[in-house]
């Protein structure tokens, strides 16, 4: 069974580097054809697909995020990592990592971390 669990600061500065990671356990990161994602919901707001990385690691990015965006991952701790740049108080949401096993249509998550709320305010 997959298990995902994030992890963040809880509150970033504006301008700064919002980091949060994911850990997997039950499933490889690395192997099979899985898509390992990063979604945020702002306070008061629906879902926003940030992007993902496939398991040959390959990266797929929102376009409104691309720019701002990078995911990385560290296969030897089965961990995946957002990082999102130049952040702003718009930036404020609850981070959620999920995969998809059925194809990367950026909807279909069949395992979801609880999610870590991020502030970014100074």
């Amino acid at each position: 069974q997959v298990q995902l669990q994030e992890s963040g600061p809880g509150l970033v500065n504006p301008s700064q580097t919002l980091s949060v990671t994911c850990t997997v356990s039950g499933g490889s990161i690395a192997t099979g054809h899985a898509y390992w994602n990063w979604i945020r919901q702002p306070p008061g707001k629906g879902l926003e697909w940030i992007g993902y990385i496939y398991s040959t690691g390959m990266t797929d990015y929102a376009p409104s995020l691309k720019g701002r965006t990078s995911i990385s991952r560290d296969t030897s701790k089965n961990q995946f990592t957002l990082q999102l740049i130049s952040v702003t108080p718009e930036d404020t949401a609850t981070y959620y990592c999920a995969v998809d096993a059925e194809g990367g249509s950026r909807s279909n998550f069949g395992s979801w971390g609880q999610g870590t709320q991020v502030i970014v305010s100074s």
